[in-house]
């Protein structure tokens, strides 16, 4: 009998092929996963049937995750839901001197104490003690700081892949206008110096500051570069690499400090283009930016409808982001969050590769720049009003006003750089 993850996974999608037209959408095969900085690629899985596709989906959150842990159990371990984790360390959100004393009484070694004052948050990490698994460590935390949250550090993969090399259009360069153009930030992996529009970044993992291809291809979707075409031509880019090169990068701590990062340094938007699970100290940190006026613009992955809800993109206070093939078509990988925001082109398009040349991209990753980009361009009016007028100039698509396929409507539609 099939799990009921998979009948699940299998009904969503199925009810998605009922719903489009005889030539409904298949997801491309794509690369395979392969190495550390596979955690940035996130190639989809192989699918060349709807049923198999829809097994592929509700099975591959798990599957990297497991991966991920037999590949680099000394940096990577599953909690209790599957989800990967920094092995053998947990969170205290708010912790003291008191909880430090409980806790090192207890064979629990601190490994740092984080101060984010601009964001008015404090945290303890810690590692556990030798031989002791993750839930047992957990109870004996939350035993010795009663009252305060205690979390695993879960880790975040990328929403979408790059594909062959492709042939760009012919696209003139925008005017420099660097000095002038808004600031958005990109937490993701590391880009090149030479990056269009480059004008700060900062490592936040082990190796860091590293450029990878998903990281490079979501700047170009920003600021152009190998004949793509610029969505926030001059755009100030500040980016944050939370992966480096480490197996446990991407963490929810890594993410949280890059946002304060951020904040501190008065970026309005930020694009995350990737999904983990659930993670106090992320929501927290998450809040407490947009309090100070920087919001985060979240891929909602691509998981599959059937799939979890994917984070950052539900945390209150982000702006969730689905993508749309070239006939404007949900992508039927698409994964969901609890609320969904906009949608935006995410296949049928090129972006730049680490390489310097054109490739095609798939994703929900390669969405959420478009809507940044239009975000940034009303930021004259604030954050609030800059989202009201990205509700006047988003296209309804689906049933008539916000739905789970498209949220608020399509923002960007001919942002994409289509290939030759």
């Amino acid at each position: 009998m099939m799990p009921w993850p998979l009948i699940r996974a299998a009904a969503g999608i199925g009810l998605l092929a009922l719903a489009a037209p005889a030539s409904a959408q298949l997801i491309p095969p794509l690369p395979p996963l392969g190495g550390t900085v596979d955690r940035v690629t996130d190639a989809l899985p192989r699918v060349d049937r709807t049923l198999d596709g829809a097994r592929a989906l509700a099975q591959a959150p798990l599957e990297r995750a497991s991966d991920l842990a037999r590949r680099h159990p000394d940096r990577v371990a599953l909690d209790a839901d599957g989800n990967a984790v920094r092995a053998g360390e947990l969170i205290v959100i708010d912790g003291d001197d008191a909880v430090i004393r409980a806790a090192q009484a207890k064979g629990f070694r601190l490994i740092e104490r984080v101060a984010l004052d601009d964001l008015d948050l404090t945290y303890l990490r810690f590692a556990t003690p030798g031989g002791w698994n993750l839930k047992r460590a957990t109870r004996q935390l939350e035993a010795l700081a009663p009252g305060l949250e205690v979390t695993a550090d879960g880790l975040h993969f990328a929403s979408g892949s790059l594909g062959a090399v492709a042939v760009a259009p012919f696209v003139r360069a925008a005017a420099n206008s660097a000095s002038r153009g808004p600031q958005i930030g990109i937490i993701d992996g590391g880009v090149p110096a030479n990056t269009p529009g480059l004008i700060r970044q900062q490592g936040f993992a082990r190796g860091g500051p590293a450029a990878n291809d998903h990281a490079v291809a979501i700047a170009s979707l920003l600021t152009g570069g190998a004949g793509v075409r610029a969505s926030a031509p001059g755009a100030r880019l500040h980016v944050a690499d939370v992966y480096g090169n480490d197996p446990a990068g991407g963490n929810a701590a890594a993410i949280g400090q890059a946002i304060a990062w951020m904040a501190r340094g008065r970026v309005p938007v930020v694009v995350v283009s990737l999904v983990g699970p659930p993670n106090p100290l992320l929501a927290r940190i998450v809040a407490a930016a947009r309090r100070l006026g920087t919001v985060v613009v979240a891929a909602v992955g691509n998981d599959g409808p059937a799939s979890r809800p994917a984070y950052p993109a539900s945390y209150p206070g982000t702006i969730a982001v689905t993508g749309v093939d070239g006939r404007g078509r949900a992508l039927i990988e698409a994964g969901r969050a609890t609320k969904l925001d906009y949608a935006a082109p995410g296949a049928d398009m090129i972006a730049a590769g680490r390489d310097g040349r054109a490739r095609t991209v798939r994703g929900t990753s390669f969405a959420a720049p478009f809507v940044a980009a239009r975000l940034a361009a009303h930021l004259d009016r604030g954050i609030d009003g800059a989202i009201a007028a990205l509700d006047r100039e988003a296209r309804d698509l689906g049933r008539k006003g916000p739905d789970k396929a498209f949220g608020r409507g399509l923002v960007c539609a001919d942002c994409a750089t289509r290939p030759r």
